[in-house]
């Protein structure tokens, strides 16, 4: 599941960046996407 939201999260944030959108939405998609990152890694480590 987390695997599908990082990889929508990352496709967003592509969108996000070639489109020229505002930083703030850019920087938003980035943190969020970083915190699903470290979560996946968390879940890994704790298996």
């Amino acid at each position: 599941m987390i695997n599908k939201q990082i990889l929508n999260l990352r496709e967003q944030l592509n969108n996000s960046i070639i489109n020229g959108e505002d930083y703030e939405i850019i920087y938003k998609l980035s943190i969020e996407l970083d915190e699903l990152i470290t979560e996946y890694y968390k879940e890994k480590i704790d298996k």
